[in-house]
C-alpha cells in the first residue's frame, strides 16, 4: 500500500513538473517563457490590382524576416471591402495584438476603424491611404500630392501650355484627393490647359478600359490623359488602341509597374509614369516591430519621394522579374 502511494505520488509529481515545463516553453498561442509574446495585426486590401498584390506580397515577406530576425509573430487579413476590413480589425483587436498595420481601403469608412484601434490602446501605423482623423501613430505613403503636381507640370511641358487633358482618378481615398488636387493645381496655373473629363477608374485596368471607352465617344478630340495609377493607364491606352484614336499624343500613370517601363521602352503611348512603390509597406512593418519593443517612433510622416520615370531613365528602376 505504502510502495503505491509513493508511486501515486511520484505520477502526480512528474504531471505537474511537465505542465509547468509545458507553460514555460510556450503552448503555440503566443506564450513564451510565461510571457506573451509580440504580435503584429497586418490588414490589407485584396489584390485586385498589380500594385496591391506587391504589396500584400512585400508585407508578408517583412513580417517573416521580422519573426525570424526578432521572433515578433504577426497575422495578415485581406478585405475585398471596408465592412469586411473592419471586421477583421475588431478580429486583431480581440486577439490583443500590440501593433496595427492597416492600409485603409477607403480613407473616410476606416476612419471610425482607426479610432476604435486608438481607443483600445493600439499603436497604429498607417500605409499608403490616410485617415480623416488624428488616430494613426505613424503614417507611411508616397508623395501622393507630388505625383499629382509633377504630372501637371510634365503635361504642360508636353503640350506647350495650352490642350485638352481626361483625368481617370481612383476610389474615395486621401490618394486620390492629394493627386487629384495636385494635378488640379497644376493645371489652374496654365491658362491654356482644360480638363475636359474626370472620372474614377477605381485603379482598376478593367473599370479604367470601359470609362475610357465611354469618355472617347464623348470627346472627339483629346491631347492627353492622367490617370492616377499605372493598372488604370493599362486600361486607358487599350480603350484608346481598340478606338482607333490618334489624337492623343500621351498617357501618364503612377506606380512604377513593370508592364508601364515596358511600354515606355518600346515607344508606347505611356510616356511618363511617377514612382509610388508598393515596397512603402517594407517600411510600415519595420516601423511596428519597433514600436511593439517598445521604441519611439522617429517621425510621424514617413513621405516617399515620386520620382518622374520616362524612357529616358526608366532602365535605373525596371526589374524583368517584379510582380509589379
Amino acid at each position: 500500500m505504502k510502495r503505491l502511494l509513493m508511486v501515486g505520488l511520484t505520477v502526480f509529481l512528474l504531471t505537474i513538473l511537465a505542465a509547468c515545463s509545458e507553460e514555460g516553453n510556450g503552448d503555440g498561442n503566443g506564450e513564451t517563457d510565461g510571457e506573451k509574446s509580440l504580435k503584429i495585426g497586418i490588414s490589407l486590401p485584396s489584390a485586385t490590382h498589380g500594385w496591391m498584390g506587391a504589396l500584400i506580397e512585400e508585407a508578408e515577406n517583412q513580417a517573416k524576416e521580422l519573426k525570424e530576425s526578432e521572433n515578433i509573430d504577426y497575422v495578415i487579413t485581406n478585405a475585398a471591402d471596408p465592412n469586411k476590413q473592419a471586421n477583421d480589425v475588431d478580429d486583431l483587436i480581440s486577439q490583443e495584438v500590440d501593433v496595427i498595420v492597416m492600409l485603409p481601403i477607403e480613407s473616410a469608412a476606416l476612419t471610425p476603424v482607426g479610432q476604435k484601434i486608438k481607443d483600445a490602446g493600439i499603436p497604429l501605423v498607417i500605409v499608403d491611404r490616410e485617415l480623416e482623423n488624428d488616430a494613426a501613430t505613424v503614417v507611411v505613403k508616397g508623395d501622393n500630392e507630388g505625383i499629382g503636381v509633377n504630372a501637371g507640370k510634365y503635361f504642360i511641358e508636353q503640350l506647350g501650355g495650352e490642350g485638352k487633358v481626361v483625368e481617370i482618378t481612383g476610389p474615395p481615398s486621401s490618394v486620390t484627393e492629394q493627386r487629384g488636387s495636385g494635378f488640379k493645381e497644376a493645371m489652374e496655373s496654365e491658362e491654356g490647359m482644360e480638363v475636359i473629363a474626370s472620372q474614377s477608374g477605381d485603379f482598376s485596368t478593367e473599370k479604367s478600359l470601359t470609362v475610357m471607352q465611354n469618355i472617347l465617344q464623348a470627346h472627339p478630340e483629346i491631347d492627353a490623359v492622367f490617370t492616377q495609377d499605372d493598372g488604370m493607364a493599362l486600361g486607358v491606352i487599350q480603350a484608346i488602341k481598340e478606338a482607333g484614336r490618334t489624337d492623343i499624343q500621351f498617357v501618364t500613370g503612377a506606380g512604377g509597374a513593370k508592364e508601364v517601363f515596358e511600354n515606355m521602352k518600346e515607344d508606347g503611348l505611356i510616356k511618363a509614369t511617377f514612382l509610388y512603390s508598393p515596397t512603402m509597406v517594407k517600411d510600415a512593418v519595420v516601423i511596428a516591430g519597433d514600436i511593439a519593443k517598445g521604441e519611439d517612433p522617429s517621425e510621424s510622416m514617413v513621405v516617399k519621394e515620386a520620382t518622374q520615370v520616362t524612357k529616358e531613365n526608366a532602365d535605373e528602376f525596371y526589374n524583368p522579374d517584379s510582380k509589379f
